[in-house]
């Protein structure tokens, strides 16, 4: 032990190499042992350093990595072993160490012993399966591993399941975060108290160990990174170092493992600063430590960091233009370093550009010291491991590291304070890195676990100034991206914004700062603080500055733009993550009064922002034309900082209000957006591409709008209520440029606008008004009559699913504001306000999800149009909420016709906002409204309905909302002469809307016809554009008379504007000259303007009540409700009016005003007295035609195109019903089968491409379209009522012995081993496996009109979903799915009137008929067309599947194959007819493929086929069944393999062969003449078996009990007597001799009743009778009787004629009546029996198993499936493949064998075919159904297509998950599933799903 000891500490001195050696290789175990009793003692120091002495050597880094390091060193590795060799010794060596000379495993588990699991800390990376559960969180970001999850109760609970995007870590056991009922049961118990103290010697030597081992890892570390050249760190070096220390951080992970006690040293070593400053200071001897130190001190230094110590004056360091520029800005140097780490990271900007770019940005002096950015000094290991861990862009392992040490209370507070330390450079590592995406998801996977805590949170603030610090690292990484802003006055202004351009915002790469900060304003004590301190206040008002304003468009005029920028994604995404969120972070801890003061603060600084903004982009008064941004997140802040201040802190509104002045400023940009939408809807900037298009809908789009749309709309209602309601009026219509347009004459010249768009801008604009006043969503609705609104606006638009409704309604967006979605009150008003409709299946196979439909209530109360028309994206959504309101009032009879959008009353406006209602009462919107109104009635051009619609609703609005003093204003009547302007008297809309107006003055253009120069009473409509003569207007000549005004909008709003402002008059003259008028004048010079005086003599009453005569098309139409009924003015609410169109509109109008004034409602009585004068018609001059036609013509297009698509619908539909229907007698049918004509009519085909209709000829055939299909789905049929599960556990696996495919399989190859091959092939049929399958949609064509439609195909440049080089074309009539064309065979249409009269010969003769005619060598027809098709016909069916699925001789391509493989296909195709009638013919009628079924003209093809090969006559069954032979007993002669005995024989098999051995078309008594004959064998079949499986005593109990019946008549026809000859027969062979005691347990004795050997035999005969009926039935057309399932054998056998047709159903029915023995049974059957007895005197077992056929097949199935879908996922997503080993990444299993798969995996790759393509072939004969695990959802693999079928999976709300993105619970649809099931058995995969794609083998 001492010499150990010794030779370790000799190492010490390096003079003795060979002595350090020998150390080394002494034992390890005993040296730690020595030192741990050596540090045991009281005196350790001897121990102490002879432990340092030996870790120096063992961990020495002078050895450095065999890297990148620098090869000089590299010889210096000294020792062989490689690289790596030395680190894994030194490994060793601490493991030795650790453990103190026991075993390192036994050291676990003991400290494992010691851990207080009170908290799981699992850490995961990305696409690790977690859970969250919101009902349990108090963060947001709680997250579970799925162990914790399965482990806690959260029944009931909102919970998901989600695919960690960048990792996460579980925080079960961690009341900061989760409450603690969601614990699960390991880390429910505080075990702290129970867990013993750990013992001192335990973990002494990891103590000692432990701070060299982590400092060689940072020596290592400091090692290999090598500053990278200029293009930025070459990954590769950092990965090979990475790589090389991969066991390393491995070992120190494993060590966080072993639980608290472990976890406790490392916090120690990590954090304490003694021995960090010990070891790595550089400053001892050791000339290692020195050079690493240096290379640290580089390190930091190119990082643009400096350590304290260095002295150096910051910012004088290679000085840049950059630098004193910002220096001069009284900025605190701060930028100064900045300036020159940008101009040198950033070259490849244009430099001087970047550099002047920066001279202009404007920073407050308030930002905090530089210190924050670039000074860095460590203290500790754990400070300097971030850092490399950050210098090497945050590697996996690491990361991993450093968080699983979390659970580690002391350490997460000095990590999170280290981490803040770090920030700065954190963020500048990340916008240099390439990586940009993996390092984001790797910060945020720390920085997550770190700021999601409060407590930590708070602590770290108030510590370490964690909110300066982000934010004036998010203020840095912003500056390096600025440009200066073109808004308003490009030359001059000094604003500057972010340019979106850049990779910075491009990528999102400021993301995991931002989320940071969003997530730490989530803490209350948090937030408070941010929101008390001024300073920062004014910096983040800084930041958020450089949004304002940031992608500025500008409208084309000439050219279509030529490159389209994307750049407004990164616009709208950084607003809204970087300024939005963080707001709706600070607004949700504004809640109460006592916040008060923090609005006031936030108030105070935006508006500083907000001004300093205007003035520096030199804002006056007018915005610049034709420009539009459309970020302002200050007019936002301040927005929603007022609403959230009137609604919470009752604060008064005025308070927090600018000037006037400011006001008016204020709202110019917002209105300008609300102008550019219109423009944008008005294609007025289609020159700009669609990109403008995309920023209008997402500026709306539901995601945004809440912070986009509704605060700038809600400023504007802010705005409205405080200004001068006729000034912002006419601002209204300024912006929107159609002032021009609101004047009475019918004509005028817009100087701003086309004509074209000025009917969609005035509709823009009157609808913008209506939303402006009717819209509530700040003024007083209550959140939850907001989020019902919304919920109402988005039903109507559709149906919904709830997963949509979800993801529609604009949440707060942040997480804590209690609207979470799916939360209680979001699932009340959706059961409130809408109805389920669970998912239903719609015939053509297309799968709806459950949706949610409004109630009819919401539409009788709740519609809400305006509120549609706000959250609309699309247009048409619109129109869609419209036409369904309008179906739902033709439904309840409300309402026939077609409606208007109704008027909804709102909720009452919050007493700040009264002021709003001035707008409805003001002049300037009265004039508008009277001109409006006179101009649709007029008729003049470019008004619609809409526009009509809008105005009415802003009368209606103004009565709803009027003053309340009406006190009968007879008084204000005192004539005209009192009021100064000669519109209206006063500003009250009740008393305005009486108020005639006489005369108006007009300015018209010199061409108008106002301008008439003869006699006012001039009827000459000659003139172009002439009004119609009844309403001529007069033209007065006095101009001096003062009867009217010109009323100019912008005059009005411009006199307004400068009486808010008094400036001197120079400025105020510049401010009036209007800027725009030069510039925007129409192309052609202007027309001089004259003016022009009307005679209207109209108020706005009569203009309505004229309105209702125009609407309803009759004159006098408004008759006063009033004057049948008092009452109705008194509750002027009454339900006939609240649906119906324009006419109830007006008629509700006028009651209103009616009901608020007599005088309104004697004037509406006076109105209607005076009759009216009848309109004389309309003569209209050619020209105003042109322009009033154009849009009628274009409506007129319109509704014949609908016309036409109507009726092609109508048509297609009829003829898919036909097509589709089974019963509707068709005539171009070749299966119609018309048994009553007598006379033969050639079967008539119509060809579905020429048209052209005439028989199949031999010169030009006609073909069935087909599709042929291999098939396996017969092979799954399985024997076994108990359904197959899909395995969930490890021991449920399914083995396939029992399916039909298998035991056939094992039939076929035991008849081979034993028999002659040829003769075996003729006893079994094959495709239960690969069998081809035909089916066709019944359309015929002609073979060369085929051809050439399948070349037209060919040239067809179109993506199509199929391969035309493979065949596949889709029906040209139909479009179904096919491959191939099955040709007819000319003849008869039915065959069956020559062939079907019953002869009357004897069985004897028709035997000997059939042998002769199958004896005939059937000569393949002369080469017609008819013949190559049946060949080429052939030739695709051989080709549908693979070979292995036909060959199966032992001799490669022997005739018997194909022979064997003929006939199999007609057995496949009848078996597969079978499985789609349920199993039985009970049903019986026609096939249920209707007249579509094909199998007649296959049976031809393959008859004609099989007549080529002849059976050689001795070798034909055919003899054996009808003939004595002599029984030869040297039958098995040895040196050749005897025939199969027919016993053996497969009787259906047998028919097949027969009937297609015969000449076609076959005569129908020679097919009951085979049926009878193969009866008596299937027959004596049954008896052999019957007499196999019963016991000895059995057999000869029947044995005696038949031989005394033998001699009676009719014993034939006995069972008895037969089973009694048959077990005499066999009992001379040895086949019942080895009988073991096991066979008798098969059947229980008692159970051999009569009645049940009658129904065995039954039972064993069915099958063969079913399938010959079906044969009959597609031969010679005869129907199928249905009947009951116990009578089906005997309907059946009379149907087949084994009946005689005398026999009485008297006495109960027995089998064995229907035989007709050709020869003596007796004889017969002794010759049978003998072949089998000569085989079973070598093979007894074999002959045993090969005499019990199973007959009894149920039904295929695909495998059930569990109830809930997590059953599966859990097992299957982790499950490793089979072949590879590894988990795949897309895992999927197999719904027909349950197999296990990886799709798309290259690992199971097999000559480039992937797993699941191989998988559908060798299981499905290229058929696969798989269900993906990862998606839930099912692919269909059919060939060499694929197509997603959808999901059998569905939530709660009945929708799927596709992908789990949702990750809600999902439970199986039995519904689908049995859909999914139908469409496999039917094989209808092709024609009914419809998007089918090409795998290219890659599944």
């Amino acid at each position: 032990m001492a010499a150990a000891a010794a030779a370790a500490v000799g190492g010490q001195q390096q003079s003795q190499p060979e002595l350090a050696a020998s150390g080394l290789a002494l034992d390890k175990a005993a040296t730690a042992a020595h030192l741990k009793a050596a540090l045991s003692r009281p005196d350790n120091r001897a121990g102490a350093e002879e432990l340092q002495a030996l870790l120096e050597r063992v961990l020495s880094a002078e050895r450095p990595l065999a890297t990148a390091a620098g090869g000089e060193d590299a010889a210096a590795a000294g020792g062989g072993g490689g690289p790596g060799a030395a680190e894994e010794e030194a490994l060793e060596w601490c493991k030795c160490l650790l453990a103190g000379g026991g075993g390192y495993d036994e050291f676990c588990a003991a400290v494992r012993a010691y851990d207080p699991a009170a908290l799981c800390g699992l850490v995961w990376t990305a696409n690790f399966v977690a859970y969250r559960c919101r009902t349990c969180g108090i963060s947001p970001c709680m997250s579970l591993c799925a162990e914790c999850f399965h482990q806690g109760d959260h029944t009931g609970h909102d919970f998901n399941m989600f695919r960690s995007q960048a990792g996460g870590a579980c925080d079960c056991g961690d009341s900061n975060v989760m409450r603690e009922s969601g614990f699960c049961k390991r880390h429910q118990i505080k075990s702290s108290s129970n867990i013993p103290c750990v013992p001192k010697d335990l973990l002494m030597m990891s103590e000692f160990v432990l701070p060299r081992f982590i400092f060689c890892l940072i020596q290592y570390l400091r090692e290999g990174y090598n500053e990278p050249a200029a293009d930025g760190p070459s990954e590769k070096d950092l990965n090979k170092v990475l790589q090389l220390l991969e066991p390393q951080i491995s070992f120190l992970e494993d060590l966080t493992k072993m639980g608290g006690a472990m976890r406790s040293v490392l916090t120690q070593v990590l954090t304490n600063q003694q021995n960090y400053k010990d070891l790595t200071s550089g400053l001892g001897e050791n000339a290692c430590a020195k050079k690493s130190h240096e290379k640290y001190l580089i390190a930091l230094k190119s990082s643009g960091l400096t350590y304290p110590e260095d002295k150096l004056v910051y910012g004088v360091q290679e000085p840049s233009a950059g630098t004193s520029s910002l220096a001069v800005q009284g900025f605190v140097g701060a930028t100064g370093t900045l300036g020159q780490v940008d101009s040198s990271d950033e070259d490849d900007q244009d430099g001087s550009q970047g550099l002047g770019k920066r001279k202009r940005v404007k920073l407050s002096s308030g930002t905090k010291d530089q210190s924050i950015m670039d000074v860095l000094k460590h203290k500790s290991f754990l400070e300097e491991l971030l850092f490399w861990t950050i210098k090497y862009e945050f590697p996996q392992k690491m990361v991993t590291f450093l968080l699983n040490m979390l659970p580690d209370q002391e350490y997460k507070v000095a990590f999170t304070k280290t981490f803040v330390q770090h920030y700065a450079f954190i963020m500048k590592t990340l916008k240099k890195s390439h990586e940009s995406d993996t390092m984001s998801n790797r910060i945020v996977h720390i920085s997550v676990q770190l700021f999601s805590n409060e407590e930590l949170a708070r602590q770290v603030t108030e510590e370490c100034q964690l909110l300066d610090i982000m934010v004036t690292v998010l203020l840095y990484m912003m500056e390096s991206c600025l440009i200066k802003s073109e808004l308003q006055d490009e030359e001059n202004s000094l604003h500057v914004v972010v340019n979106c351009g850049e990779a910075l915002l491009k990528n999102n790469t400021y993301w995991p700062l931002v989320s940071d900060f969003i997530n730490i304003l989530s803490h209350q004590s948090v937030a408070k603080r941010f929101l008390e301190d001024h300073g920062l206040l004014v910096t983040w008002m800084n930041f958020v500055s450089f949004f304002q304003g940031m992608n500025l468009n500008k409208r084309e005029l000439n050219e279509h733009v030529e490159f389209e920028s994307q750049t407004y994604y990164a616009a709208f995404a950084a607003e809204l993550e970087a300024c939005a969120q963080p707001m709706w972070g600070l607004l949700s801890h504004c809640k109460v009064r006592e916040t008060q003061e923090y609005t006031r603060n936030v108030v105070r600084y935006c508006l500083e922002a907000l001004q300093d903004w205007f003035d520096a982009i030199n804002f006056v008064d007018e915005p610049a034309p034709n420009q539009v941004t459309f970020h302002l997140p200050l007019h936002r802040y301040y927005a929603m900082f007022l609403s959230k201040a009137v609604k919470c802190q009752e604060l008064d509104l005025d308070s927090i209000l600018p000037d006037q002045e400011m006001l008016m400023k204020l709202m110019i940009h917002p209105l300008q957006i609300q102008a550019s939408l219109a423009e944008i809807h008005s294609n007025m900037w289609v020159r700009n591409g669609l990109q403008i298009k995309g920023q209008a809908m997402t500026y709306v789009q539901s995601h945004f709008c809440n912070s986009m749309i509704d605060p700038d709309i809600y400023l504007l209602q802010v705005c409205a209520s405080r200004l001068d309601p006729d000034y912002f009026i006419s601002s209204v219509f300024e912006r929107f440029k159609v002032v021009d347009l609101l004047t009475m004459a019918s004509q005028h010249q817009n100087t701003v606008l086309d004509a074209e768009h000025e009917r969609s801008m005035l509709e823009g604009a009157l609808t913008f008004l209506v939303i402006l006043l009717s819209l509530r969503l700040h003024l007083g609705m209550s959140d939850d009559e907001i989020l019902r609104a919304e919920m109402v606006a988005q039903l109507c638009m559709n149906d919904r699913t709830h997963s949509s409704l979800l993801d529609l309604i604009p949440e707060n967006p942040n997480p804590k504001s209690g609207i979470i979605p799916g939360s209680y009150s979001f699932e009340s008003v959706l059961s409130a306000v809408a109805d389920f409709k669970a998912p239903v299946f719609e015939p053509g196979g297309s799968m709806q999800q459950g949706m949610y439909t409004p109630k009819a209530e919401v539409w009788d109360q709740e519609f809400d149009p305006v509120m549609v028309i706000l959250r609309t994206v699309y247009r048409r959504d619109v129109q869609s909420a419209m036409d369904r309101y309008t179906a739902f009032l033709k439904q309840s009879g409300k309402f026939p016709g077609n409606p208007w959008p109704p008027y909804k009353k709102r909720t009452s406006l919050h007493p700040s906002y009264k002021g709003l209602m001035r707008l409805l009462h003001c002049k300037t919107l009265h004039i508008v409204l009277f001109t409006l109104l006179y101009k649709i009635l007029m008729d003049h051009q470019n008004l619609s309905e809409h526009v009509l619609c809008m105005v009415l609703y802003l009368i209606e609005l103004g009565l709803e909302n009027s003053a309340d003093e009406d006190s009968d204003e007879e008084v204000s009547m005192g004539g005209p002469e009192r009021c100064h302007d000669s519109w209206f008297p006063g500003s009250n809309l009740v008393s305005n809307m009486r108020h005639f107006i006489n005369y108006v003055r007009v300015r018209v253009p010199e061409t108008a016809p106002e301008v008439k120069r003869d006699s006012p009473a001039s009827t000459s409509s000659d003139n172009l554009g002439s009004l119609h003569n009844s309403r001529r207007p007069k033209v007065l000549q006095r101009e001096n008379s003062g009867t009217a005004q010109v009323f100019s909008l912008v005059a009005e709003r411009r006199k307004k504007f400068q009486e808010i402002i008094n400036r001197s008059s120079s400025e105020a003259n510049q401010v009036v000259r209007p800027k725009t008028s030069n510039k925007w004048s129409a192309p052609g010079s202007a027309p001089q303007l004259t003016t022009a005086i009307l005679e209207i003599k109209e108020s706005i009453l009569s203009l309505l009540i004229k309105l209702h005569h125009k609407l309803s098309g009759k004159q006098n139409s408004y008759y006063p409700p009033w004057l049948d009924d008092i009452e109705i003015l008194i509750q002027p609410e009454i339900p006939k009016y609240s649906h119906g169109d324009g006419i109830t509109a007006v008629e509700r109008i006028l009651l209103k005003a009616a009901s608020q004034s007599r005088m309104n409602k004697r004037i509406i009585e006076e109105i209607c007295r005076k009759v009216t004068p009848p309109v004389p018609p309309k003569k209209v001059t050619t020209a105003e035609k042109k322009t009033l036609d154009k849009e009628e013509r274009r409506q007129k297009a319109r509704e014949r195109q609908q016309k036409l698509l109507a009726e092609f619908a109508s048509r297609q539909k009829s003829f898919m019903e036909t097509a589709m229907d089974v019963d509707s007698p068709e005539n171009d049918m070749p299966m119609d089968i018309t048994t009553a004509e007598p006379q033969v009519s050639e079967a008539v085909y119509d060809c579905v491409i020429c048209g052209q209709s005439g028989p199949s000829s031999e010169d030009r055939p006609t073909g069935l379209v087909v599709l042929l299909q291999a098939s396996s789905v017969l092979g799954q049929c399985r024997d076994n009522v108990e359904p197959k599960k899909l395995p969930i556990t490890e021991e449920e696996q399914i083995y396939p012995w029992d399916t039909c495919a298998a035991v056939h399989d094992v039939r076929l190859s035991l008849l081979q081993r034993y028999f002659k091959d040829s003769s075996c092939l003729l006893a079994v049929s094959i495709g239960w496996e690969g069998g081809v399958y035909v089916q066709t949609c019944g359309h015929t064509l002609h073979i060369d009109c085929h051809k050439s439609y399948m070349e037209s195909l060919r040239n067809d440049q179109v993506l199509q979903g199929f391969s035309v080089d493979k065949g596949e074309f889709t029906c040209p009539l139909c479009r179904q799915f096919a491959n191939s064309v099955l040709p007819c065979y000319p003849g008869s249409n039915v065959e069956s009137n020559l062939w079907q009269r019953p002869s009357n010969k004897s069985i004897q003769d028709l035997i000997k008929e059939v042998e002769e005619l199958q004896g005939r060598p059937g000569a393949f027809p002369s080469e017609t067309n008819l013949s190559k098709e049946m060949e080429s016909v052939m030739k695709d069916i051989k080709n549908t599947t693979q070979k292995k699925y036909r060959d199966y001789s032992k001799t490669p391509g022997s005739p018997d194959n194909d022979f064997l493989f003929m006939y199999s296909v007609a057995r496949t195709n009848l078996e597969l007819e079978l499985i789609h009638r349920g199993g039985n013919l009970c049903s019986g009628g026609a096939s249920t493929a209707g007249k579509r079924s094909c199998l007649n003209q296959l049976f031809h093809v393959l008859a004609l086929h099989m007549r080529l090969y002849s059976i050689d006559s001795e070798y034909n069954p055919w003899r054996k069944l009808t003939q004595l032979e002599e029984m030869n007993p040297q039958l098995g002669n040895e040196e050749q393999q005897p025939e199969v005995p027919i016993l053996y024989h497969d009787v259906t098999s047998l028919l097949l062969i027969q009937i297609l051995m015969m000449p076609q078309p076959l005569r129908k008594d020679h097919f009951t003449c085979i049926v009878k004959v193969l009866f008596t064998l299937l027959y004596t079949q049954a008896l052999v078996a019957l007499s196999v499986k019963c016991s000895e005593e059995d057999r000869s109990a029947w044995k005696h009990e038949g031989a005394l019946k033998k001699n009676t008549c009719d014993a034939e026809k006995s069972y008895e007597v037969l089973l009694s000859f048959v077990i005499s027969e066999l009992s001379k062979g040895k086949l019942y001799h080895e009988e073991g005691t096991q066979e008798c347990a098969m059947v229980n004795p008692t159970a051999w009743s009569p009645e049940f050997m009658e129904k065995y035999l039954q039972d064993f005969c069915l099958p063969f009778l079913r399938i010959t009926s079906l044969l009959q039935h597609h031969l010679f057309g005869e129907d199928l009787p249905s009947c009951q399932e116990e009578e089906e054998f005997s309907v059946l056998a009379s149907c087949l004629g084994l009946l005689p047709t005398f026999y009485q159903t008297e006495h109960p029915f027995v089998s064995a009546s229907c035989l007709d023995w050709p020869v003596p049974a007796y004889d017969i059957i002794t010759q049978w029996c003998f072949e089998i007895k000569s085989f079973t005197e070598r093979h007894a077992e074999q002959g045993k198993a090969l005499l019990i056929q199973e007959s009894k097949w149920k039904l295929p199935h695909l495998l059930q499936l569990p109830e809930n879908y997590n059953t599966i996922f859990q097992y299957y997503h982790r499950k490793t493949c089979s072949v590879c080993t590894k988990v795949p990444k897309d895992p999927a299993v197999c719904l027909v064998c349950g197999t296990f798969v990886c799709l798309k995996g290259s690992c199971c790759k097999q000559q480039s075919y992937c797993e699941c393509v191989l998988h559908s072939q060798n299981c499905g004969a290229g058929t696969g159904i798989f269900l993906l695990i990862n998606a839930s959802v099912i692919i269909i693999i059919r060939g060499h297509r694929f197509c997603l079928w959808g999901s059998v999976y569905l939530d709660a709300h009945g929708e799927e998950d596709r992908d789990l993105r949702r990750g809600k619970p999902l439970y199986i649809c039995k519904e689908r599933y049995k859909v999914l099931e139908q469409q496999w058995i039917s094989h209808t995969f092709d024609h009914i799903n419809k998007r089918w794609g090409p795998h290219y083998n890659a599944l």
